[in-house]
């Protein structure tokens, strides 16, 4: 085993038992704790996604676990942390060549929405946008508050016959 150590801070996935993606996130938040490693290991994300479920006619949109069996970690790697990570409870390894971690690319970390993408451009209210991802995807909406400091907006969409305010990000929308 080479004594290898990344500079930069990536995404890496690992992979849980089945239904242990929280179990796993907790432990190693503790291990992050107990060992100190927040120098190392900076953000752990189980990937989800809102979904509209119809529950006896009733829609609502709830958030499901998008990738079952897998979290994201964002850490500058070393070969000296790689047996504490794959030995915490709830993890079965990284995902990779023969278990080896393999960083994702900038256009993966883009699809996933795991960082906070700046985006350029002003929305006012009354401006008309279309939502790029989630279970709402293309759908126009009217914004009703713009928060650029934060660049968040909320936006009426037109959902099931009534109108229903949502908060996205300006990352998950376009002017129209």
């Amino acid at each position: 085993m080479s004594n290898f150590m990344s500079t930069e801070p990536k995404w890496y996935v690992l992979h849980t038992f089945s239904g242990y993606e929280a179990v796993a996130k907790q432990n190693l938040e503790q291990v992050v704790e107990n060992g100190n490693l927040h120098n190392r290991i900076f953000d752990i994300v189980i990937p989800t996604e809102d979904v509209i479920e119809d529950n006896d006619g009733k829609k609502k949109i709830v958030t499901r676990k998008s990738m079952p069996c897998y979290i994201f970690i964002k850490m500058i790697y070393g070969d000296d942390i790689w047996h504490t990570i794959t030995h915490t409870r709830g993890i079965t390894g990284f995902v990779g060549p023969k278990g080896r971690p393999l960083p994702l690319t900038d256009e993966e970390i883009r699809k996933m929405h795991l960082e906070k993408v700046t985006v350029d451009f002003s929305l006012e209210v009354g401006d008309e946008v279309r939502i790029l991802s989630g279970a709402l995807v293309n759908t126009v909406c009217k914004v009703t508050k713009v928060d650029p400091e934060n660049q968040r907006c909320n936006v009426i969409v037109n959902m099931f016959g009534r109108e229903t305010p949502l908060e996205l990000s300006y990352s998950q929308v376009a002017k129209v």
